[in-house]
């Protein structure tokens, strides 16, 4: 169960939007949602027609002319990238950019067991190729040492790059970054691959019209799968090229689309970030991220497709990867419980592939809503990824925790950290610290619907007036919206019952919601009940037949408590931490034996979804619910999937004293 947050936009701003745009109801609720107050708002922040001056970018001129004058003088030039997609297309940008202008040109993209960015051992391997003239992207702001080494070999650098600097630059012929406290360009947050677009650009005298026709659908890729915020000209590119994705004739491309599985089918923003950037992304992850650099240079079919194929494989073995980890953590939580019910949730894991552990963090965050930090030992050594949300900081965390730290480094979102042999353990406890000691109050994990739905809504060209708000990404996400007060009228399973389908009677009409990765028994309602949703909306079409299509995001019933419910779950969680509360909370906290009774006659044999089955009682709080849960779990009674809050009675071998449950015993304490 997930907090909801519903917004509630002024129905005059919502009317003056649809008029004035010329959108549909929909369309005007979600721009109301968004902040936009007047038509003028939403063209300045929505429509962006073309790329800003690349020369507005400081140095790019000086960086501009230096690679020029390198391709006259037939100096030997490398193009130093990244193993994740931005840095992998922006390789690709320059690398066929230098070779179409006669340059003599190399490529050198680190991998993964090298680590991010200019390494001295790749320095020596680049030296040793007779380059005269090293060219980051995506990478070199933070490069000073790297820097200073690459000139005492005789090389010169060129910096290209879109994350911010530190307190120096490096040495450098150039150093490009809309990130540099002395760049005034009008636009901040273009991604590496734009940078390096930008920067050929400039070689072609400033004219953007032969870059865009020939880079523009990379340049696109890179700007979805770097999550970077889909605002101004990142508009503008992922637009422009998710248009040449769908009409390509690049070999990569239409190679990648068939082993995608995606064929002739339209290509959006979610097509590029949830199937074509994680093979991309693949191949830096669980092979060499040289493989996907060479799928994209080639210029011949079935060279492409073999290499299609093959970072389709190292997708597969990335997600068996992500699944095993994740499955691994879900059986350590079953038996320990207060991994999960910590402030922040740290696991440490043997041998899980870093490749995947930061994707691993990032759906626990989601899931059970609480900043999480994943770490794995391989060879003595401990590294692990953190991904978090809302005021709970990881780099922060990360800062107070450094004595147990070899190194580390990230920003408020996500990190990345190597523990110091032994002090595994007490790295997990000064996180906890951390956060009591900075959070009294933990951020909650939130989704938000940008509005309420009514049933005369929910038709397929209000629908699909949705697609002026296209290409959906970071900073412009696809939008939520409430189904409120909708009669469920069967559950289906699907695939096996690994989803699940709700038909609903919502008001006049009868409509399917799908939600996958939730089978039926998983499902907090049931057959008869009235619930509420949050969902996603989208059109289906099938032998010329166009239907909405409705996808959930979560679901509960409709005369659901929140506010009780996650305040009487977090005085649970902090009283099973050993945390203070107010006095009065324990004698309320405290079940009655008929309670625990009670919780335990209404389990079935084949198990229930706990919020079912508290919302299936009367005259019982949730804190005295996960009290009499936990006592009948810590007797052996019940088993509590933490994946599917299911409960399942165990066999009873012996008789069993409900007063005996250290819980109840602890709780008791405190009353007495």
């Amino acid at each position: 169960m997930k907090r909801w947050k519903i917004k509630s936009s002024d129905r005059k701003t919502v009317s003056r939007l649809i008029l004035d745009c010329g959108v549909t109801s929909l369309t005007g609720s979600v721009l109301a949602a968004k902040g936009y107050n007047t038509s003028e708002e939403v063209m300045e922040k929505m429509q962006c027609y073309s790329l800003s001056d690349p020369f507005l970018l400081k140095d790019m001129r000086e960086a501009a002319d230096t690679l020029n004058t390198a391709i006259d003088n037939q100096e030997k030039i490398c193009v130093y990238g990244d193993y994740d997609c931005d840095g992998i297309m922006a390789t690709a940008i320059l690398y066929t950019y230098l070779s179409a202008a006669g340059a003599d040109v190399v490529y050198y993209i680190p991998e993964r067991s090298e680590g991010y960015g200019l390494n001295n051992g790749a320095i020596d391997k680049i030296k040793e190729m007779g380059v005269n003239l090293i060219v980051t992207v995506d990478n070199g702001i933070s490069a000073i040492n790297e820097a200073e080494y690459i000139y005492s070999l005789g090389m010169r650098l060129v910096v290209t790059d879109h994350h911010r600097q530190g307190e120096t630059l490096p040495r450098a012929e150039a150093v490009v970054d809309a990130h540099r406290t002395d760049c005034f360009s009008p636009f901040k947050f273009a991604c590496g691959a734009v940078i390096a677009l930008k920067l050929a650009a400039a070689m072609d005298g400033g004219d953007y019209t032969m870059v865009l026709e020939q880079f523009g659908d990379l340049a696109a890729i890179a700007t979805v799968a770097d999550i970077v915020s889909l605002t101004g000209e990142n508009r503008f590119m992922a637009s422009y090229g998710i248009e040449q994705i769908n009409n390509t004739d690049r070999p990569a491309l239409i190679a990648l689309k068939e082993v995608s599985g995606i064929g002739d089918k339209p290509v959006t923003s979610e097509t590029v970030g949830f199937i074509l950037a994680p093979r991309i992304n693949a191949s830096g992850r669980f092979g060499s991220p040289t493989t996907a650099l060479k799928l994209f240079l080639s210029e011949d079919y079935d060279e492409a497709l073999s290499l299609a194929r093959e970072l389709d494989r190292l997708n597969t073995e990335r997600k068996n990867a992500e699944n095993k980890i994740i499955s691994e953590i879900y059986e350590m939580a079953d038996k320990d419980p207060m991994i999960l019910r910590k402030r922040v949730i740290y696991i440490c894991g043997k041998d899980w592939h870093h490749g995947v552990i930061g994707i691993a963090a990032a759906k626990i965050v989601e899931q059970f809503g609480k900043p999480c930090f994943i770490a794995s030992e391989e060879n003595g050594e401990i590294r692990g990824s953190a991904r978090s949300f809302g005021e709970f900081s990881v780099f922060s965390a990360l800062t107070y925790t450094s004595e147990t730290l070899e190194k580390f480094g990230g920003h408020p979102g996500a990190g990345g950290f190597t523990i110091k042999s032994g002090m595994a353990e007490k790295f997990g406890e000064l996180l906890e610290e951390y956060a009591i000691e900075n959070h009294k109050e933990m951020p909650v994990f939130t989704i938000d619907a940008d509005a309420v739905i009514t049933p005369q809504e929910l038709a397929v060209k209000n629908i699909q007036g949705l697609d002026v708000l296209e290409p959906f990404g970071c900073e412009n996400e696809k939008p939520n919206f409430a189904i409120q007060n909708a009669e469920v009228l069967d559950i289906i399973p699907l695939s096996g019952g690994v989803h699940s389908k709700i038909r609903i009677k919502f008001g006049d009409i009868t409509a399917d919601a799908l939600m996958f990765r939730t089978s039926p028994d998983s499902l907090p309602v049931r057959k008869g009940n009235i619930c509420s949703m949050i969902v996603k909306l989208g059109i289906n079409e099938y032998k010329g037949n166009i239907t909405p299509s409705v996808y959930i995001s979560d679901v509960r019933l409709s005369n659901f408590e929140q506010q009780k419910y996650f305040s009487a779950l977090s005085a649970f969680e902090a009283f099973m931490r050993g945390e203070e509360l107010p006095e009065n909370y324990y004698p309320v906290m405290l079940p009655s034996r008929d309670d625990t009774v009670r919780i335990y006659k209404g389990i079935p044999e084949k198990g229930i979804n706990s919020d079912t089955l508290y919302m299936s009682l009367t005259n019982i709080n949730y804190c005295k619910f996960c009290v009499a849960v936990e006592s009948l779990r810590q007797l052996g009674l019940v088993s509590v999937s933490c994946s599917s809050s299911l409960i399942k009675r165990l066999p009873v071998q012996e008789k069993v004293n409900l007063d005996t449950a250290p819980v109840l015993s602890k709780l008791r304490e405190h009353i007495n």
